[in-house]
């Protein structure tokens, strides 16, 4: 006959069970946080704020290759995924808003530009200068022309230099860059569908200067040397006195 438990293994394994059920119960609850919290980055993501990098000179010297933005999807209501219903925002794109939105040709690109002009405006580029219902548009005080050369209408880089008139459509706007000789908008591709526009730049939350020496990624064995590279050049790379600034 085997032997009778005790009262003490009995309590110990009651114990035991008792700490696997508290250790169970433990983990479910660090599972279950971490799953609201991804949930809710998820939906603030969609709904309410995303994170944008520069990848171009288009929008210079307003916003600078390497420069770390956040956008806000409130302004003109965010667009429910997989979908173009777009729930109901706070106002309708205007003139000088920074604008993150799907480039028409290719809508998996993610393009950033200034609206200039809405639906029923007259838009028309004389001699590299803006004209918006007859009249001159003031540039945005960061924006630049980097080429002297002023290309006659029927030239064939007349677009950039001498354009329209045209009206912007309903549900549409004019887009352009700031950096006015550099930057391919609506002068080359056309006025963009609101549809299409996904966010309202804001304000800058990092900066980081492009460093062509940098190493490059090449496999698992290349971390080492990116990561002390970067870390011996972090001070000088960041733009610290464009870490929080207002996208006007």
């Amino acid at each position: 006959m085997g032997k009778r438990p005790t009262k003490r293994t009995a309590k110990k394994r009651k114990t035991s069970r008792s700490r696997r059920k508290q250790g169970g119960r433990v983990n479910r609850e660090y599972v279950e946080a971490i799953l609201v919290a991804v949930a809710i980055a998820l939906v603030i993501r969609t709904f309410v704020i995303q994170a944008f990098r520069i990848p171009s000179a288009s929008m210079q010297d307003t916003l600078l290759v390497g420069d770390f933005l956040l956008a806000d999807k409130l302004t003109y209501g965010p667009k429910i995924p997989f979908t173009d219903v777009r729930l109901p925002g706070f106002t309708d794109p205007s003139a000088g808003d920074v604008l993150i939105f799907e480039y028409p040709p290719d809508p998996d690109r993610d393009f950033i530009k200034r609206c200039v002009a809405v639906a029923g405006q007259k838009v028309q580029v004389i001699d590299k200068v803006l004209f918006v219902d007859g009249k001159r548009s003031v540039d945005p005080p960061f924006s630049k022309y980097l080429d002297p050369r002023i290309f006659p209408k029927k030239s064939p880089n007349s677009r950039r230099d001498n354009f329209g008139p045209v009206v912007v459509p309903e549900g549409h706007i004019f887009v352009m860059g700031d950096n006015r000789d550099n930057s391919e908008d609506s002068r080359y591709w056309g006025t963009l569908p609101t549809t299409h526009i996904k966010a309202r730049a804001r304000v800058m939350y990092w900066s980081w200067a492009p460093d062509e020496k940098a190493p490059e990624w090449t496999g698992i064995t290349s971390i080492p040397r990116i990561f002390f590279y970067n870390l011996f050049k972090f001070p000088g790379r960041v733009r610290w006195t464009r870490i929080g600034r207002l996208i006007k």
